[in-house]
Order: C-alpha cells, then structure tokens, then sequence
C-alpha cells in the first residue's frame, strides 16, 4: 500500500515538474520571438525592409524560433491534461484542448505566412498589392483570430485552476484578466499580445515552485485521484 502511495506521488510530481518545464520553454520561447519581431517590424513599410538586412535577419531568426516554442506548448497542454486525471471536466477540457490547438494552428498558419513575405523580399520587383495581402492575412491570422483562441485556452485553464486548485488562486484571477486584455486589445495594441506567454510563465513556475493543499481533489461523483485512494477509504 504504501509503495503504491509513493509511486503514485513521484508520478504527481514528475507530471508537475515535466509541465511547468514544458510552460516555460513555451513561455520563453515565445517571448524571445515576439519581442525581436516587434522590434524588426516597429516599420513594417517594404522599402524599409527591402533595405535593411538586419531586419529581415530578425524576422527570419523569430519565426524558426516559432515551432521549438509550439513543440513545447503541445507538451504543456498535454501534461496539464494528463494532471487533471478523473477529475477531467469534459466541458472545460475540451474547450481547453481545442483552443490550444486552435491557437497554435493559427500561430503556425501566420509564421508560413510571414516566412513567405520574407523570402519574396529576396525579389527587387515585390507586388505591393500581394504583399498587402500576405501581410494583412499574417495579421489576421495571429493578432485577431490566434489571440482570441489564446484568451479562451486562458479563460478555460484558469476555470480549470479554480476548480481543482492546482495553483495559487491569484494566479487563475490573473489568467482571467489577461483573458480580458486579449479579447480587447490583442488586435489594436500588438504588445498586449506579450501578456499571453507572460501569463503561461508564471503559471508554469507556480507549478513548479508552489504545492497546493489538495492538488486533485475528488470529484463530486466520488472518483477518486489518480495515485490516491477514494475519500474517507
């Protein structure tokens, strides 16, 4: 019995562990990308980028920096859900799955995008008009409609934290905020877009640095954790 115990434990804690590492390498990540792509792009006129290399060099270093960060964050949702065990709440998991996905399909279909721009600029006679297009539908892709799908997968981990207390309860509070910025203000103030990965860091080192009291209490229906015993047996 009590070597069950015990594996079950190391196992809990091994998850934390593997999901808070996974958040921060996504977190990380995601930031380095987004911050030297707003930088690379503070004009995103295409004489402006036609012109400056070193530009075009920090664009390109930011996007293949984008799928290590989307490996990570794949490895995060799928950790996380395997922490919520038979306390799993159908609704919120999938709302909490789909928008992830959602969101990192969006964040890939967007950094394609972007490539694509960037290996037309190695052409002197760009079409202004496909450019325009290309650009717009990169904008759209991630600032409108990944950013949307971010604040849900925000909204329903911060649901998730409440519910089951898996973090600091400030921190679902926080998640819920950011939540809000997102859906407001993603699109119109493109550094408000930073909040997200921020978000997912602290999440992660909570994780890591921080043991609820009862990290995966039993749910209503009398399943028990995963590891544990069912209550008052």
């Amino acid at each position: 019995m009590t070597s069950t115990a015990s594996i079950g434990t190391a196992r809990f804690w091994r998850s934390r562990r593997s999901a808070a590492i996974a958040g921060i390498i996504f977190a990380v990540l995601l930031l380095v990308a987004m911050v030297m792509l707003r930088i690379a792009l503070s004009s995103d006129d295409l004489r402006v980028l036609q012109s400056d290399p070193q530009k075009r060099d920090l664009i390109r270093l930011s996007l293949n920096i984008v799928p290590f960060a989307g490996i990570a964050f794949l490895w995060f949702i799928g950790v996380v859900r395997d922490q919520l065990g038979d306390v799993e709440d159908r609704l919120f998991s999938t709302v909490f799955l789909g928008s992830g996905l959602l969101f990192l399909a969006m964040l890939f279909g967007g950094a394609v995008t972007s490539t694509s721009l960037m290996a037309m600029l190695a052409n002197p006679d760009v079409g202004v008009d496909v450019w325009s297009y290309g650009q717009d539908s990169a904008h759209a892709l991630v600032s409108i409609y990944a950013m949307r799908m971010a604040a849900v997968f925000t909204l329903s981990v911060s649901s998730l934290a409440l519910r089951t207390s898996g973090v600091p309860r400030w921190v679902a509070y926080l998640g819920i905020l950011t939540a809000a910025v997102l859906l407001v203000a993603a699109d119109a103030q493109k550094w408000t877009q930073l909040v997200f990965p921020s978000w997912v860091l602290v999440v992660s080192l909570s994780i890591l640095f921080t043991r609820p009291d009862d990290p995966i209490p039993a749910a209503a229906d009398g399943a028990r954790p995963p590891g544990g015993a069912p209550d008052g047996r």
